[in-house]
């Protein structure tokens, strides 16, 4: 740090007098038409042992949670044995019905899978190697204009955020996501620098990737990046306008020729389109990944649209939205240890250079374009997730990360740089103060977690801060030191949490970072009959009485239902698994050793028994069973190798496939058995009873919504016509061998 500060009139640092001629490089510290500058010795090896840090975060221990989330896991497997599953996003290779989102995040799985075989490592390894990449370019866009110090205190703040920690861990698409948000925003920053329209083409591929990953999420920075852009870029209006233009066509380009294939190919000989009703990816866009996040009514989702619990001010049955959901008790400790201090410096940079030319030519220009652009992308996305009423998890706070990261770095750099003055000074230290406090706070959230830490982090860095307001008056070394001592603290907090993240085992749809937290939010509602739970649910092979080690469970409550699963309880019900169920009325079948919510959330673990009786004779069908709910079938595919059938997608609500389709493919000889695990949730159902299932009213299956008839009349056909054995614990129906012992029935 002590090489990168400039002299105290220059608050840009280093920056190389202007040649036009001169090429630029990425991450040289390099302007418009700038020679490049020369780098301080210390930066290569810093920069180094950074994306080595990283590196060995993510990738530690990265095997203990095995195959994470089995939903996407199943579909890894199916892609890695399948070119048409990998293209599609099948959730099995039989190419029954895809996942709930387009495959790109899917594909460089299935690609490491296809060379280095099937295992939790070899799904993961992409995702934590999306992780260093992000770090990478995430220091070369700060970098570019704010120096080397700004870029390590950037990547530093990205890699030390827990639920970055967690997802680069983790296989759901949210990783690869977060890397292209990075990389557009990156490439619009090299296209602010000089209006070059390359790199803006460059950033609308990387949109339209993004949305081959997780839809219109990759949308929601793209108003704040084309409004910077059409305002600041450093050429005329008119071209300015066309480069917008090509941009946009290449992000068409890059994200629509997948969607136009998937609309354009005969159903009939494609997979169906998961979390859709009407087997349309538009349809899946538009709804349920895309306005019915915002607004709640996502038709084939949990609930079938319905919100309850919506009906308070702000509420939601996803939890209260409103401007502090990013500080609740179940998020804050996710992404929120340094937010406070991103919105400060965002403010900050944007006063130090508002009297800058409009133009991004010049390099105070170039440097409040750059707060812009990253300080846009942090509020706009800040306020979605505050204010949609959809499905929203702690998770989907990872796209915040680089943004927050950015701004830190490059806002605590220029203050460092100006901390002469008595303005910058005072910012510097109130907003250290103002992070110590709320690493405090969020600290105190988990009972009995590292007591001594919080008090630490407060006393650190609130002694640190009077440090910075005195450093001017007691020299550089000691202002060095005080915020190193500063830093340091701001960062133990996050750095606590990750640790704990990598030293445990997270599985199933729902993860989160950290500790188990106390006190969550309010007014959540719970929802049944669809894929994803809120806030609250338990995890992976939790069982009353508690949380399982490693996973999240907590006292948080769910109204008018007792705890279960770590204090968690259900809407007028009881908490055990397959008791009385939600809503005083329904029953969640599962039985011993089935997945929390009847597999809903997290599939049975499969027994030796039942992975030998799918092996077996395997080659002679195209599926070796099928099971309702996508957790059900995944677990039990990711045992076998083989491919089962998803009946009703992961929802278990999807009318796919219909039974007169069902019934063709049994007469076909394509299916072997039905695993009747999980298979209903509704009515007064018993579990654990050979041969017995949970009978369900008219929604039936887990799904229950539009689609939720589907899998009820199927598995109804399926007792009326099957005998039922137990094969390690699990029902199995044989279903080459129907009750009147001839052939299958219509």
């Amino acid at each position: 740090m002590t090489t990168a500060v400039p002299p105290m009139d220059s608050p840009f640092p280093e920056r190389a007098p202007t040649t036009p001629t001169a090429p630029t490089a990425p991450g040289s510290g390099t302007g418009t038409g700038t020679a490049t500058a020369g780098r301080p010795r210390w930066e290569r090896p810093a920069y180094a042992a950074l994306l080595l840090a990283t590196a060995v975060l993510l990738l530690w221990n990265l095997g203990a949670s095995g195959y994470a989330n089995s939903f996407y896991s199943a579909a890894v497997q199916a892609g890695s044995e399948s070119w048409k599953a990998f293209f599609f996003g099948s959730s099995d290779a039989g190419n029954s019905i895809t996942v709930d989102k387009p495959p790109a995040a899917l594909w460089p799985m299935a690609l490491s899978v296809r060379l280095f075989g099937l295992g939790g490592w070899q799904i993961l390894v992409p995702q934590a190697l999306m992780g260093v990449g992000t770090t990478a370019a995430l220091y070369a866009a700060v970098r570019r204009h704010f120096g080397p110090a700004a870029a390590l205190i950037s990547g530093s703040v990205f890699a030390l955020t827990p639920v970055a920690a967690l997802m680069f861990r983790f296989n759901n698409p949210d990783a690869l996501l977060t890397l292209l948000l990075t990389v557009t925003v990156y490439c619009v920053l090299r296209a602010l620098d000089g209006a070059h329209t390359k790199w803006l083409v460059w950033a609308g591929v990387a949109v339209g990737f993004a949305f081959l990953t997780k839809t219109l999420q990759a949308f929601v920075i793209l108003p704040p990046l084309a409004l910077v852009y059409a305002v600041c870029a450093p050429t005329r209006l008119r071209r300015r306008l066309g480069q917008l233009l090509l941009a946009g066509a290449a992000m068409v380009v890059a994200g629509g020729w997948w969607v136009a294939i998937v609309e354009l190919w005969p159903a009939s000989s494609r997979p169906y389109i998961g979390g859709s009703q009407n087997n349309s990816f538009l349809e899946l866009t538009l709804g349920y990944n895309g306005l019915g996040r915002i607004n709640g009514n996502e038709t084939g989702s949990v609930g079938g649209g319905a919100r309850p619990g919506g009906g308070g001010a702000g509420g939601g049955g996803w939890g209260e939205t409103g401007i502090d959901r990013l500080f609740s008790a179940n998020i804050g400790g996710q992404i929120s240890w340094l937010l406070p201090a991103a919105l400060v410096m965002l403010v900050t940079g944007l006063v130090i250079t508002w009297r800058a030319r409009r133009s991004a030519d010049s390099l105070e220009g170039m440097a409040r374009a750059a707060f812009l652009v990253w300080g846009g992308a942090l509020l706009i996305t800040a306020l979605v997730f505050s204010y949609m009423q959809g499905i929203f998890h702690e998770y989907y706070t990872v796209a915040l990360a680089p943004f927050v990261a950015a701004l830190v770095g490059m806002g605590v750099a220029m203050l460092w740089e100006e901390r002469g003055g008595k303005a910058a000074a005072l910012t510097l230290s109130a907003t250290l103060a103002l992070t110590a406090w709320w690493s405090y706070v969020l600290l105190g959230r988990s009972t009995g977690y590292l007591p001594w830490l919080r008090w630490t982090v407060l006393a650190a860095g609130l002694v640190a801060a009077a440090g910075l307001l005195a450093g001017a008056r007691l020299g550089r070394r000691f202002a060095l030191g005080a915020a190193g001592l500063g830093l340091a603290a701001s960062l133990a907090g996050p750095l606590a949490y990750c640790l704990t993240t990598v030293d445990s085992t997270r599985g199933g749809s729902i993860v989160t970072a950290g500790p188990a937290v106390s006190g969550g939010r309010g007014g959540m509602g719970m929802r049944f009959g669809g894929g994803e739970l809120p806030p609250g649910t338990p995890p992976q092979g939790a069982q009353p009485g508690g949380p399982q080690q490693g996973q999240q469970g907590g006292p948080r409550q769910f109204p008018g239902g007792r705890g279960m699963a770590g204090g968690q309880g259900f809407p007028g019900g009881q908490g055990a698994f397959g008791g009385r169920g939600a809503r005083g009325t329904e029953n969640f079948p599962g039985g011993p050793g089935g997945g929390g919510f009847g597999g809903l959330l997290n599939g049975t673990k499969a027994s030796k028994e039942a992975t030998a009786a799918l092996r077996k004779d395997a080659g002679k069908y195209t599926w070796a069973a099928a099971a309702v709910g996508a957790q059900n079938a995944a677990s039990y595919q990711l045992a076998s190798g083989e491919p089962v059938m998803p009946i009703g997608g992961f929802n278990g609500s999807d009318p796919s496939p219909t039974l007169a389709g069902f019934q063709e493919y049994v007469r076909a000889g394509k299916i072997h058995y039905f695993i009747a695990d999980g298979a209903r949730a509704g009515g007064e159902g018993r579990t654990g009873q050979v041969g017995t299932t949970a009978r369900g009213g008219a929604g039936g299956g887990p799904g229950g919504g539009p689609g939720g008839g589907t899998s009820s009349a199927i598995t109804s056909w399926i007792e009326a016509n099957y005998r039922s054995t137990t094969v390690g614990g699990a029902t199995f129906y044989d279903l080459t061998a129907p009750l009147n012992g001839t052939s299958a029935p219509s």
